[in-house]
């Protein structure tokens, strides 16, 4: 009632005597207790990974998405949005709402190398998505089929010297990160092999095993379990330095003429561009003590990934450096959307 009052004042009131009018009337309205706005987050929150279940990216969503629904107080829902190499799951995570409610579980292939072989993407990834935590990185191997020629990196070399053109090596598909290592190897050595793209790193090892091809890269998460039993050759991890999580294994950047190969896989969260900074700082804050936990570190090093935790800004500084290998390798050995 003392509202309608004030507001009948400031319509009939006098031109003079209106500003008086008007105190009363923010008088009143400053005893009107207006509903808060809830805290981030008050809903589940969706993890997108833009691939199928079983895979490293879901791997690691799946081993954190319980430990971040207790930091964040409400559940974590993993959502697989599978398609043309993460192309799918990643719009699903550009186009959301940018309001905390959906992140998304990114990689190398997805965020950075898609857009650089296919310029008709609708989306680019580094301006699209704000990267939230460094999640961590994770050795490729180089695999031999069990009856190839050759057991070390010289050897190979030297066998598909001999050879050239004769040898295959397969990997998850076009313009993922063992797509552009096997380039990469291809360029820096000077040698010849044909590159057989598969759709996933299971097919791939699956092809390996039966001989159908004779080399494959491979993320280590995925081939691990086959270099322990002996059923494939280990050439040599993809890094600059030999890789803990692969013991015994060399590394590539080790091996002669190879000085400074280095290319791995790594993953991120990422929210939507628009997304508040408070709201993606909470994301961070979480993630990063979801990281920091032990036990969900050794189960990621079982899993052939070494857990970062660096802020989102690390990520964007370290992206911006693989964005750069990606795009040499990518421009010099033509490589383009299948």
């Amino acid at each position: 009632m003392n509202m309608l009052l004030a507001l009948r004042s400031l319509i009939h009131a006098r031109p003079n005597r209106r500003p008086v009018a008007m105190l009363s009337l923010a008088a009143c309205l400053g005893g009107i207790a207006l509903p808060a706005q809830a805290a981030y987050p008050d809903k589940p929150v969706t993890l997108v990974v833009p691939f199928a279940p079983g895979g490293s990216s879901d791997i690691i969503a799946r081993n954190m998405s319980p430990l971040l629904s207790e930091k964040l107080g409400q559940p974590v829902v993993i959502e697989n949005v599978g398609g043309a190499g993460g192309v799918v799951g990643t719009q699903r995570a550009v186009r959301a709402a940018p309001d905390g409610y959906t992140v998304l579980l990114g990689s190398g292939s997805e965020i950075l190398i898609n857009k650089l072989i296919n310029p008709r993407l609708t989306y680019d990834a580094t301006k699209d998505l704000a990267p939230v935590i460094f999640v961590g990185t994770g050795p490729m191997v180089l695999l031999g089929k069990p009856t190839l020629q050759a057991s070390t990196v010289p050897e190979l070399l030297q066998l598909l010297r001999a050879k050239p053109g004769t040898l295959s090596y397969g990997s998850a598909g076009n313009g993922t990160p063992m797509n552009v290592a096997g380039e990469l190897l291809k360029m820096r050595a000077g040698v010849s092999m044909t590159h057989i793209p598969y759709r996933g790193a299971a097919p791939a090892l699956t092809d390996l095993l039966g001989g159908q091809i004779d080399l494959a890269i491979s993320t280590l998460s995925a081939a691990n379990a086959y270099i322990k039993a002996g059923s494939v050759k280990a050439l040599a991890t993809t890094g600059a330095e030999p890789s803990e999580l692969a013991p015994g294994i060399p590394a590539m950047g080790k091996q002669p003429g190879l000085a400074g190969f280095d290319l791995n896989v790594w993953f991120g969260l990422f929210v939507p561009a628009k997304t508040p900074k408070d709201i993606a700082q909470k994301i961070q804050a979480a993630a990063q003590q979801v990281l920091a936990d032990p036990s969900l570190r050794k189960k990621l090093a079982d899993q052939g990934i070494s857990v970062s935790g660096e802020s989102g800004e690390s990520l964007r500084k370290f992206m911006a450096t693989e964005q750069e290998k990606y795009r040499a390798v990518v421009k010099a050995a033509n490589i383009t959307v299948e």
